[in-house]
């Protein structure tokens, strides 16, 4: 029988609704070994705010249902679901490394993540700019994001810039760049012996031939052929309104896209609860939910648990070395 991947799980910001995901996936049969990296007295309470049982256990015992192995990180303040607290940031930042770090020491297989609040962490005096960049710059790895959900993949050439700031950011390097990390996971994390990346241009109607933009023809064609020339299977430029159709969508691997919400929109009306991000490029599978803290429900028993859930079962299936997801 296969040994079942271990995992870390960090839930995020303590007063958002991580905790109680956390709680909520131990009510299943586990199948992987789950450590969470987090205070146990949050979940414990999160399990009593939402009344289900819950009982931590020391990292590496083995769980059943209504039990998980924790790894203790205290919040220093008391936690109170709904109510940012700065002051507990550092711990949740101090768990990340610790996950990102175990994973690159061979202790875990794979690391989820919860959502983490980016302006509580920098009112807490510490620098950063997303839980993907801090793991890319501890590995000092060059990452790419993807989300994902049972329907579509979609990766992004550009993440979280101003559209007016995006046609300078696509290059030819940035391009080549993607295309090789994303090909690369695609074969060695998914499993997809020869993937077929269908590329958007960047204009309407993929600049239709130039008159509605030039990035296609001196930009994006290029650098297609020269990775067509290697043996990349890359289809495009693909006009962005027709790309998603499912008969094309059908004979895709992967679609990445020029920027944000050129992809995503779509990725995520087609199936947003089960949605997850991914992080290609790291030397571990990392998969996040694609969902923020939602203060506003945090212990109040109503959140969906469905990302996290396709979170673990998607990151159990990367550290195994494919997946049908």
């Amino acid at each position: 029988m296969a040994k079942r991947p271990r995992l870390a799980v960090v839930p995020g910001d303590p007063a958002g609704i991580g905790p109680e995901l956390c709680v909520r996936l131990a009510q299943r049969e586990p199948d992987a070994e789950l450590t969470v990296l987090a205070d146990p007295a949050v979940l414990s309470a999160a399990a009593a705010a939402i009344g289900l049982p819950l009982r931590c256990k020391a990292p590496g015992e083995s769980c059943g249902v209504g039990e998980l192995a924790v790894s203790p990180f205290p919040a220093p303040h008391p936690v109170r679901f709904g109510q940012l607290d700065p002051d507990n940031s550092a711990t949740v930042i101090a768990a990340m490394r610790r996950a990102g770090e175990g994973c690159l020491k061979g202790e875990f297989d794979g690391l989820v993540t919860g959502p983490v609040h980016k302006a509580a962490v920098n009112a807490a005096g510490i620098a950063y700019t997303g839980t993907t960049e801090l793991l890319a710059a501890q590995a000092g790895a060059e990452v790419v994001m993807m989300l994902a959900n049972e329907h579509l993949r979609v990766a992004l050439a550009t993440t979280h810039l101003p559209l007016r700031a995006v046609p300078d950011a696509i290059t030819p390097p940035l391009l080549e760049r993607v295309l090789r990390i994303t090909r690369d996971a695609l074969q060695t994390q998914f499993g997809i012996t020869d993937p077929d990346i269908h590329v958007l241009g960047l204009n309407p109607h993929a600049g239709e031939q130039g008159v509605l933009g030039r990035e296609e023809i001196e930009v994006i064609a290029p650098v297609l052929e020269r990775l067509r020339a290697e043996g990349f299977r890359l289809q495009g430029p693909l006009p962005a309104d027709t790309a998603f159709l499912p008969a094309r969508l059908a004979q895709a691997d992967a679609v990445l896209a020029m920027y944000h919400d050129q992809g995503l929109p779509v990725l995520k009306y087609s199936g947003f609860e089960q949605a997850v991000n991914i992080t290609l490029g790291l030397p571990y599978p990392r998969v996040a939910v694609d969902h923020g803290t939602a203060l506003e429900l945090a212990g109040k028993g109503v959140a969906n648990d469905g990302s996290l859930r396709q979170a673990v079962r998607l990151c159990r299936r990367l550290a195994q070395g494919g997946s049908s997801a």
